[in-house]
């Protein structure tokens, strides 16, 4: 059995593809639903970037300095624990709810199409299917749902989850991450730290044409921010990463940015602050490189200090957001496990 890299008690959940529901025959098995968790996906080492790439912008062919930037990235943070974080998070839904949990990714393995050809040699009649990109955009969600329906008319009936931003456990889980380790990292600063809640960028095109994301993603930081009891003076929102999907997309990205947003704090006297990404379900390259990496450096040189909440990962109340909405989808559409 393979290490795992995340330490988890030697089980390695991308290598070894643990699952408390194994595969098996239509005959075998007596549920008729399942659940398809879908996710961006991230290639494994840096040697993988190109073709990775290659299925995040549809075969476009990018300029070889936005390659080797990526690449660079993934190098300093070693490893992308998206898959093996996702793989958790299915499991542990899984076991939750008893019911089979599968997982597909977008632009990696194990690939949307491949989880569609699996749950449909098994028999199911119904999948309901969770973007874990609780906020609803075009750029995220739509691809995703593209994606599932892409090979035709599949044999079961799909329940297509396209929102859950709103959900409380979801702002409670962002909140138990945030509260204890804000209040740490103030006391540390020795002066109350604003915190700033981040989601990724998107073109702002999307938004102009009526995509809700920007608004969904504020939303989410407004009831973590209630959660977590914080006054309205003490948070403020920014829009992450558009460099690099700028320079791959080209066009005008939301904002304000985490650097602009930094700047405007340290001009009313602040020292220090402390990020919350509240558009992201799991560490990878844009918390572990964006945040850890390229945004504390950003802070250092402006004289200040960078604190970062703790991703969800493999945090129980996610699960119990997932487990949630599926019970409420499988009682809308009177279906048993």
């Amino acid at each position: 059995m393979t290490n795992c890299p995340l330490g988890l008690a030697g089980q390695c959940y991308c290598a070894n593809h643990v699952s408390s529901f194994p595969a098996q025959p239509a005959s075998a098995t007596s549920a008729k639903t399942a659940v398809l968790l879908l996710a961006h996906g991230s290639p494994e080492n840096p040697g993988q970037i190109p073709e990775f790439l290659s299925y995040v912008t549809g075969g476009r062919v990018l300029p070889s300095q936005v390659i080797e930037e990526v690449r660079h990235r993934y190098s300093l943070i070693g490893f992308s624990p998206l898959a093996c974080w996702t793989l958790l998070q299915a499991d542990q839904l899984s076991r939750s709810i008893h019911m089979p949990v599968f997982v597909g990714m977008r632009n990696w393995k194990p690939f949307i199409g491949d989880a569609i050809k699996e749950i449909a040699g098994q028999g199911f009649e119904r999948v309901i299917a969770i973007c874990l990109a609780p906020q609803n955009s075009r750029t995220s969600v739509g691809l995703y749902r593209r994606a599932a329906s892409s090979d035709g008319n599949p044999p079961f009936q799909m329940d297509f989850v396209d929102e859950w931003h709103d959900h409380p456990l979801l702002a409670k889980a962002f909140a138990e991450k945030l509260r204890p380790a804000w209040e740490k990292a103030s006391a540390e600063n020795g002066a109350k730290l604003p915190v700033i809640f981040t989601a990724h960028s998107v073109p702002q095109r999307t938004i102009i044409e009526g995509d809700p994301y920007e608004r969904q993603a504020k939303e989410t930081a407004e009831l973590v921010a209630k959660e977590s009891g914080l006054a309205p003076g003490d948070w403020v929102f920014a829009f992450q990463s558009q460099g690099m999907s700028g320079g791959a997309s080209g066009g005008t990205w939301i904002g304000p940015t985490v650097e602009e947003t930094i700047l405007g704090l340290k001009a009313n006297g602040h020292r220090g602050v402390f990020v919350h990404p509240v558009g992201f379900l799991c560490d990878h390259v844009e918390v572990l490189y964006d945040i850890d990496i390229a945004f504390k450096k950003f802070a250092e040189q402006q004289g200040m200090r960078l604190w970062r909440a703790a991703s969800l990962n493999g945090s129980t109340t996610l699960t119990a957001a997932l487990a949630d909405i599926v019970s409420s989808r499988v009682r809308a559409q009177g279906a048993g496990g």
